[in-house]
């Protein structure tokens, strides 16, 4: 047995039922305990939005930016070769379990927005900074450090986009360079790899600010793009829109493999779900942490917007192509990003795979800018603030290693980190959630 294969294993064991359980329980516990805010409060969400204030408090960036910067970490290839291996694996019924973890995470952001402001810490260069090992610190007290290390730890290495630079040098190499007949060689893809990595640091190394100021531009950009490209599809192929819904709703709740065979396919919903919205993982605290609203409620209403985006809107939009052209059954393996690239490619012909690809460098390359904040963060509390430069090359170098492993194992690394953030922040969550109801019940009889 190969690392690679241990690897898949462990991480097959480690997201499964204990993920869920703690996700999706642990989430349903805070939609309930809040009162349903997810739904409840998202029309206020967005008119928070709107108003474009909060901006008064200490930190880096506004709370626009901090969700722009969000969302363009969260909406990146898993929106597209996520989904893949979402329907690849679980059916077209793992599509309605993303949109029930969607709604439950929008109830879980909350929370995360929220603590970030409450319990803000300084850095060791005096600087405020937000995040889940600043809350566990402040919220819990100093007794957690060592949950907060702990979490730390995982996170710089969850926050490496190991899928990122992976599928979009996969899509290069399917669109572009093994049409004109050149080998896919381990070089060349170290070649792709190290032109990411330039690409990428010449954003990164501007900081926060720099990395806060593109993503508010291409977010909204990238995401009316996709927009578009999709409802031209749904438009030539109307006929077939109730039908791909109606396959996503029976899928979710067929017993045809039995009770093991609908597990399986919430299970697998769930967890690319989670990998795609992040919520409960820990990383949207870090970016809403930097934010200058001085409002924890404002700031954990704006956060919970994210995953409505990300886990509700974009990962639909993928869906309907990849269920429309139904190429997705045979597939074997973990296919990702070239079963969504096949779909756009026999729906649109002649030019449906190259739009796709160029949406996909927008996606993958908004995560890997904002990405790399995550993992200054954790260097920065783990290193000290006068080391956190040496991160920012060792994340790069990250990179292209990244374009040249195989995608089974690059996927597992990424759950498994993930699923070492998620166990600390959602217990930090819990325990601190009667603390943000008390300042919920605050904010909403004020206003």
């Amino acid at each position: 047995m190969t690392i690679s294969d241990i690897l898949i294993s462990v991480a097959n064991f480690v997201c499964g039922y204990p993920l869920f359980f703690v996700l999706i329980g642990g989430g349903l516990f805070l939609f309930f305990y809040s009162g349903f805010v997810s739904i409840k409060k998202f029309p206020t969400a967005l008119k928070v939005l709107a108003s474009r204030g909060g901006s008064s408090g200490q930190g880096q960036i506004s709370p626009f930016q901090a969700l722009m910067s969000e969302i363009s970490s969260t909406v990146g290839m898993g929106n597209i070769a996520g989904v893949a291996i979402a329907v690849t694996m679980g059916g077209p019924g793992s599509i309605f379990w993303m949109w029930v973890s969607a709604i439950v995470g929008m109830s879980t952001k909350f929370f995360e927005g929220t603590l970030a402001i409450m319990f803000k810490g300084k850095d060791s260069a005096g600087e405020v900074q937000g995040g889940p090992m600043y809350v566990m610190m402040g919220g819990l007290g100093p007794k957690w450090k060592p949950m907060a290390y702990f979490f730390t730890v995982s996170a710089l290495l969850g926050t490496l986009c190991v899928m990122q630079a992976n599928q979009l040098v996969e899509a290069v190499t399917s669109v572009i360079t093994t049409p004109m007949g050149i080998e896919n060689t381990l070089f060349l893809r170290f070649l792709m790899g190290l032109a990411i990595s330039v690409i990428v640091g010449s954003v990164i190394i501007g900081g926060i600010r720099r990395i806060a100021n593109i993503a508010s531009k291409i977010v909204p950009l990238m995401v009316l793009l996709y927009f578009i490209l999709v409802l031209v599809i749904c438009i030539i192929y109307y006929k077939e829109i109730p039908g791909v819904f109606a396959l996503i709703f029976h899928d979710a709740f067929s017993l045809r493999a039995g009770f093991g065979g609908l597990a399986a396919t919430a299970l697998i919903g769930a967890r690319r779900a989670a990998m795609v919205n992040e919520a409960g993982v820990g990383t949207s605290s870090m970016m809403h942490g930097a934010s200058k609203n001085n409002e924890p409620v404002k700031e954990g209403l704006i956060a919970m917007i994210g995953p409505s985006i990300d886990s509700g809107l974009i990962c639909t939009l993928t869906s309907i192509p990849i269920l429309i052209a139904g190429n997705y059954v045979d597939a074997q393996g973990i296919k990702g990003v070239f079963i969504a690239l096949g779909a756009f490619g026999q729906l649109l012909p002649g030019y449906g795979r190259g739009l796709l690809m160029v949406i996909l460098f927008f996606f993958a390359f908004s995560t890997m800018f904002s990405y790399s904040y995550y993992g200054q963060k954790c260097s920065n509390f783990l290193f000290g603030a006068s080391n956190t430069k040496y991160y920012n090359y060792f994340y790069l170098s990250m990179l292209i290693v990244a374009a040249m492993i195989p995608l089974g194992a690059a996927v597992s690394l990424m759950d498994l980190a993930y699923a070492f953030m998620v166990f600390p922040n959602m217990l930090t969550l819990l325990i601190l959630a009667p603390k943000v109801k008390a300042r919920m019940k605050l904010y909403f009889h004020k206003g």
